[in-house]
């Protein structure tokens, strides 16, 4: 005579559980369960064995401990294949168990609350749950495991028939390890914070899958987009899109670097990025201000380009925008006049997202081949240095708001870095030059004649007196960058003999 088949259910995610449980029982399984699990199970009218009744034991410690027991583990992990397996199970009178549905204690949804005590997170750890998960799929050959509610539809048909094939089941064993390796990473970064160990001796991060990508940043590279699903700053991967196509791997890239670039903002800006740079950005009392600014910048490069602002999109802006081909624009909300005209461009890609998100401490990933660099996110600013002027004149006004909107600028540049600043809105950006007089040749072509009277920034020290000399030949007036070279005494000496004034921040924002 051929066993009942048993199921063991044990859900702190209860979505579809009773409509899946109610299955089960109508093709013969035996639904083995725990407490709320249990008792969600009996309220719908459902036969459910207690877990004590399978372990003759009784939960106890406030169920800290009812699974861990070798009824239930023998029953998981025995080789349906073995013989010595299964007499060893009838001489100790333990059944098998061939079903396990199973998901964990919310431990990444307690630690996302505001206020959690470090008792209520360590309670919230699920010690039986990946227990019995990870002992299931072990033993996928035998065992089907469900961890994730999504599935219930999925296997039901193969268990009414009796078989779930091979690889559906090495699938699910394959899904319960990455959750349960997911779960333990969320568990060892909040005891590194806790302990505020910057550099614990494995590095482990888990992210979630946003969307697979068309390819990368060329046709022949695979690509995904995941996010962090821990991270409460403002982030492309939560925001909300309202229109157009969906995100190629470059868009994603490009709109991150324009989103990095507008949070340094806090009066109406407007951001345009082309290839991970700012070719435009504008300062304005208005957002059309901002943007028409931003975009006089650059009227070129802005062509294809991403926009980030810090300020509700207006029909006045819309329109203005919609006269110009642009793969993006980010912002924290589109007023209802202003959608109706950027909808009319289909393709157009609309986002909205709240930029006024604490991120709090973040860290930078970078890959390199065979491992990992890990580094803070580089948010330092003016609020953050001594600023010191080692020339003869000092900044004007004028000159001081042009040179705090390169300096904000220049750190978003890739090095070498040059940027140039007139009248709240870049005029000239070098980026990534090999040298840095090559970066300010590059700045000062683009500006052309508004290097008269503008502002430069550097994103590091000057070794050597060319930049400043290239500087003063195009008519610039103010300069700022980190100082700390060996020779910062030349530059100073040349700013002074061109009457130009030079702010020393004592801060790189080298990015590489």
């Amino acid at each position: 005579m051929t066993k009942k088949k048993r199921a063991l259910l044990s859900v702190s995610n209860k979505k579809g559980i009773v409509e899946f449980a109610n299955q089960l029982a109508t093709i013969g399984y035996e639904l083995v369960s725990t407490g709320g699990t249990k008792r969600a199970l009996e309220e719908a009218g459902l036969s459910v064995r207690s877990i004590s009744e399978i372990t003759d034991f009784p939960e106890i410690m406030d169920g800290r401990v009812k699974t861990l027991h070798p009824n239930v583990h023998a029953g998981l992990l025995a080789k349906r294949n073995q013989r010595e397996h299964l007499e060893q199970l009838d001489d100790l009178h333990i059944g098998l168990i061939d079903l396990v549905v199973v998901n964990l204690y919310p431990f990444k949804e307690t630690i996302s609350k505001e206020g959690i005590t470090e008792e209520e997170a360590i309670e919230n750890i699920d010690i039986g749950g990946p227990t019995m998960l990870r002992a299931a799929a072990k033993n996928f050959e035998g065992v089907t495991v469900l961890v994730n509610p999504d599935d219930y539809v999925e296997v039901l048909p193969y268990l009414k028939e009796d078989e779930v094939p091979y690889n559906v089941r090495k699938n699910l064993a394959a899904k319960v390890f990455n959750h349960t390796a997911s779960y333990d990473t969320y568990i060892a970064n909040y005891f590194n914070e806790m302990l505020e160990d910057e550099t614990p001796a494995q590095q482990t991060n888990t992210y979630e899958l946003v969307q697979s990508l068309r390819y990368g940043e060329n046709p022949h590279q695979d690509a995904a987009f995941y996010r962090d699903p821990l991270y409460k700053g403002a982030s492309i991967a939560n925001a909300e899109q309202l229109n157009g196509k969906e995100l190629s791997y470059n868009n994603i890239q490009d709109a991150n670097a324009a989103l990095s670039m507008v949070l340094d903002f806090t009066q109406p800006a407007a951001i345009a990025v082309k290839h991970m740079n700012p070719c435009g950005v504008g300062e304005g009392d208005t957002i059309y201000c901002a943007f028409e600014r931003a975009y006089e910048a650059d009227p070129i490069s802005i062509f294809g380009g991403i926009i980030a602002v810090n300020r509700e999109v207006d029909r006045d802006t819309a329109l203005r925008m919609k006269e110009i081909f642009l793969e993006i624009i980010i912002a924290p909300s589109f007023s209802d006049e202003a959608l109706e005209v950027l909808k009319e461009k289909k393709n157009l890609r609309l986002l909205k997202l709240d930029l006024n998100q604490e991120s709090g401490a973040s860290k930078l990933v970078t890959s390199v081949r065979g491992g990992v660099l890990v580094q803070d996110t580089d948010e330092g600013n003016l609020n953050d240095v001594s600023i010191s002027i080692p020339t003869d004149r000092r900044p004007t006004n004028q000159e001081w708001e042009d040179l705090q909107l390169a300096w904000k600028v220049v750190k978003h540049v890739k090095s070498n870095a040059i940027v140039l600043a007139k009248n709240h809105r870049t005029v000239g950006v070098g980026a990534g030059q090999m040298n840095r007089v090559g970066a300010a040749n590059i700045a000062i072509e683009q500006a052309g004649d508004h290097c008269h009277g503008a502002a430069l920034g550097s994103d590091a020290f000057f070794p050597m007196p060319d930049t400043v000399e290239a500087a003063a030949k195009a008519g610039v007036t103010a300069i700022i960058q980190p100082g700390g070279s060996k020779r910062d005494q030349d530059s100073i000496d040349a700013c002074n003999e061109h009457g130009i004034t030079m702010v020393l921040t004592g801060m790189r924002h080298f990015k590489h």
